[in-house]
């Protein structure tokens, strides 16, 4: 079962996030701030993992604590559910090239910039390279969700088992992640 737990707790935030990467995309989001449940929701369906996510934080000086540590403990969950990373198509080696532009300082009450801060969390800490470019768009909610749902595509398709390497870690060196 690919599955894990990830509880991070600090003096700014309390997250707790579960994964199951063979799920069905069922999410429930519950960490205060209501656009990143859109956007950990939205990762989930086209992810097809199942993901629960709950925060409390610092909220009342602003959204960046959360946001990054939700991404921190999501990432930790992602990394630890793949095991021994045989089969799939991650590197282990995390890296962030973020090309996204945003017309606005917010959607809402959410910080634009904290799009990439959640980006950045997530890659570090699932040990997964991600490179996301937004090529043109208008508005920046759209442009958020399409970050959010092409990295789900990309995680769907790199998470699933090959059935014909399910024995294999995908590399010539013989290990991946260092």
């Amino acid at each position: 079962m690919r599955k894990a737990t990830v509880k991070r707790t600090t003096k700014e935030t309390d997250v707790a996030v579960t994964v199951d990467l063979d799920g069905r995309g069922v999410a429930a989001m519950a960490t205060g701030i209501g656009f990143l449940d859109h956007m950990l929701d939205l990762l989930s369906r086209h992810s097809r993992i199942d993901i629960t996510a709950k925060a409390t934080g610092d909220l009342h000086i602003d959204q960046h604590h959360t946001t990054e540590d939700v991404g921190i403990a999501l990432g930790q969950a992602v990394k630890q559910a793949l095991g021994d990373m045989k089969g799939i198509d991650i590197s282990g080696r995390p890296f962030l090239v973020f090309k996204a532009a945003f017309a606005h300082d917010k959607i809402g009450t959410f910080d634009t910039d904290l799009v990439r801060e959640w980006f950045q969390a997530f890659a570090m800490n699932a040990g997964v390279t991600l490179h996301v470019e937004t090529l043109y768009g208008a508005n920046d909610h759209h442009i958020s969700e399409s970050c959010f749902k092409g990295l789900a595509r990309a995680l769907r398709a790199a998470v699933a088992i090959d059935p014909r390497g399910k024995d294999e870690v995908p590399s010539t060196k013989g290990s991946l992640g260092g």
